[in-house]
C-alpha cells in the first residue's frame, strides 16, 4: 500500500475529486493542484460512463424494493470500483503516483434525500476506495449539515464563490438531474438552492419513448411544441416550487410517477410525447428563471455547468426564459463537465484544513460545519 503524503500546513497540494450525479450517466473525475495563491490547476480529467446494469440498479434503489439493503451494499461496492478506475486513469494521464495525492473527495450516489426527515443517503464504499487506491478518501459530505438542521444541499455554492466571483451579480447554474443555482453578488454572502428538475425528466421521458438514455442536443424536444397549459399545470400543482430557500430536492419528489400523475390529470387534449419533451425542457428553464428573478433580479449573467450545459436546446430555452446572457462555465476557464468534480476536490481540501464548508445561508443549518468523514489509506 502506498504511503499517505503529508499535507502542507494549509492543506495545499494534489487532490482528486469524483462525482456521479443525479443523472446517473457516469463518473467525472479531476486531479487538481489546490493552493491559496492561484486558481485550481487541473492536471488531468476523466469521464467514465456508468455501466448500464449499475445505472439501472442505482435508479431502482431510489425506491423501496426487495432486499434493498444487500443490493445497495453491492451497488456501492461496484460504484467504488468504478471510482477506482477513474482514479487510476487520472494518475496515469498526469504521470502522478498515488502517494503524491493528499486525498480523494468522493461524493457517492444519492438515492434518498429527505432532510425534512433528518437524513440523506449517498451510496458509496469509501473504505473500499481507499483500499483500492492507497489514498485517503473523504466522503459523506452531506450528513453533518443535515444533522445540524440543514438541507445538506447544495454543497457547491461556496466553491462557486471561490472561483467564479465577480464585481457584479452573476449566477452559476448546475444542470444535472436536478438544477441548482448559486447567486453571487459583491459584498453579499453567497446564496444557493435547488430550483427543481433539470435532466431527470428529460432523460426518463426520452428513455421511455425513444429507448435512448438522453435527448441528444435536445433534438427530439425540438420536434415538439411547448404545451403552455400543461406547463402551467406542472408548476402550479407542485407546492415545492413556491417554497422559499433554503431548499433542496431530488428523485424522492421529482420521480417519473410525479410526471405520469400530472400528464394523466391534464384536462386538455392528450399531448404527443415530443410535445411533452418540449414542455419539460421549458419547465426546467422556466423554473430556473422564476427562481433567479425572485431571489436575485439584479443578476447580470448566468454561467452553466453540468451535463445540461451540453444540450443546445436547453441552453436556448434558458436564454429565452431568463432574458440574460447564458454561457457554459468554459468561458470562465473551467469546463462545464469538470465543475462538480472540482468542487468535491475543494471540499476534500476544506476537510483536510478543518475548514467549515457548510454555509448556513445556503443550507439553513444552525451553523457552519466541517463536512465529510475520513477513510485513511
Amino acid at each position: 500500500m502506498t504511503s499517505t503524503p503529508t499535507a502542507s500546513p494549509a492543506g495545499q497540494g494534489l487532490y482528486i475529486g469524483l462525482m456521479s450525479g443525479t443523472s446517473v450517466d457516469g463518473v467525472d473525475g479531476v486531479l487538481v493542484r489546490l493552493s491559496q495563491s492561484q486558481a485550481p490547476q487541473v492536471l488531468a480529467s476523466a469521464s467514465l460512463p456508468m455501466p448500464e446494469n449499475l445505472r439501472r440498479e442505482l435508479l431502482a434503489l431510489n425506491m423501496s424494493g426487495n432486499d434493498e439493503l444487500a443490493r445497495a451494499a453491492l451497488a456501492a461496492n461496484a460504484l467504488a470500483r468504478l471510482y477506482g478506475q477513474a482514479v487510476s486513469a487520472l494518475l496515469k494521464d498526469a504521470g502522478i503516483d498515488a502517494d503524491e495525492v493528499i486525498a480523494i473527495g468522493a461524493h457517492g450516489q444519492t438515492v434518498r434525500h429527505r432532510p425534512d426527515s433528518g437524513y440523506t443517503v449517498q451510496l458509496n464504499a469509501p473504505a473500499l476506495l481507499a483500499e483500492l487506491t492507497g489514498i485517503d478518501v473523504i466522503a459523506d459530505f452531506r450528513s453533518r449539515d443535515v444533522a445540524a438542521g440543514g438541507q445538506g444541499a447544495p454543497l457547491v455554492p461556496p466553491f462557486h464563490a471561490a472561483i467564479f466571483g465577480a464585481d457584479h451579480g452573476r449566477a452559476v447554474l448546475n444542470l444535472g438531474g436536478i438544477a441548482n443555482v448559486t447567486l453571487l453578488a459583491p459584498g453579499l454572502p453567497v446564496r444557493g438552492f435547488d430550483t427543481g428538475p433539470a435532466n431527470v425528466f428529460l432523460d426518463a421521458w426520452c428513455q421511455r419513448h425513444l429507448g435512448q438514455p438522453y435527448d441528444v442536443d435536445g433534438r427530439w424536444a425540438a420536434t415538439g411544441k411547448v404545451v403552455a397549459p400543461l406547463l402551467e399545470q406542472l408548476i402550479a400543482s407542485e407546492p415545492w416550487f413556491a417554497l422559499p430557500a433554503p431548499k433542496s430536492t431530488g428523485r424522492d419528489l421529482f420521480s417519473l410517477q410525479w410526471l405520469d400523475d400530472r400528464v394523466a390529470a391534464f384536462d386538455g387534449p392528450k399531448p404527443a410525447p415530443q410535445d411533452v419533451q418540449a414542455t419539460l425542457q421549458r419547465l426546467t428553464a422556466r423554473t430556473v428563471a422564476n427562481a433567479i428573478d425572485a431571489a436575485a433580479p439584479g443578476t447580470r449573467d448566468v454561467f452553466v455547468c453540468g451535463g445540461g450545459a451540453r444540450n443546445p436546446g436547453l441552453m436556448r430555452e434558458l436564454a429565452y426564459c431568463l432574458q440574460r446572457p447564458v454561457q457554459p462555465t468554459d468561458v470562465l476557464g473551467v469546463p462545464a463537465q469538470q465543475v462538480e468534480a472540482l468542487a468535491f476536490a475543494w471540499l476534500a481540501q476544506a476537510f483536510v484544513q478543518r475548514t467549515p464548508a457548510g454555509h448556513p445561508a445556503v443550507t439553513g443549518a444552525r451553523g457552519a460545519r466541517i463536512l465529510g468523514a475520513l477513510y485513511p489509506a
